[in-house]
């Protein structure tokens, strides 16, 4: 599948400037930026449609911008793990929204643990931190928000 559609992608003319895929399920789920000239867009549009209606593909088209850089924002790096329960995602997204933090990316995933089988949860954010909030202070409550959930956490800055 990943190797049909960057054909296509390809032969049309983008380039994939950014991507994510990842196995859901029993499902493939990819989420793609593509870039390219006016020409190779309408093509791969036309092109992605009929690989959609041919029942190969479930293809959602929406024609969007590239994020501006923020200069004042720093990115970080959250690693949350902890034993499996009902509203971790809801409770950190809160977290930081509260505090004007963007969050950029999110993944999770839940497992069994190693020896003993409990379920364990896992969730990897990158956050964008506004340069007017003390990190040292940042670090401090989420620390403390997270000790308050039985969540075991790291924040740090994201390495280029």
């Amino acid at each position: 599948m990943v190797h049909e559609l960057t054909r296509v992608i390809s032969d049309c003319g983008g380039n994939i400037t950014e991507s994510r895929m990842a196995a859901l399920g029993t499902e493939f789920a990819m989420l793609l930026l593509v870039s390219g000239n006016w020409h190779a867009l309408a093509k791969l549009e036309s092109e992605l449609a009929r690989l959609s209606g041919n029942g190969t593909f479930n293809v959602q088209l929406k024609r969007t911008e590239l994020r501006p850089s923020r200069t004042d924002m720093l990115p970080y790096s959250i690693d949350v793990v902890s034993l499996d329960q009902s509203g971790i995602v809801s409770g950190l997204s809160g977290f930081f929204a509260s505090r004007d933090i963007d969050i950029a990316e999110v993944s999770t995933r839940s497992y069994p643990a190693a020896h003993t089988g409990a379920p364990m949860f896992s969730v990897q954010m990158i956050v964008n931190v506004p340069s007017r909030i003390p990190v040292a202070h940042l670090r401090e409550e989420f620390m403390d928000y997270c000790d308050s959930l039985n969540l075991d956490a790291i924040l740090e800055p994201v390495k280029s």
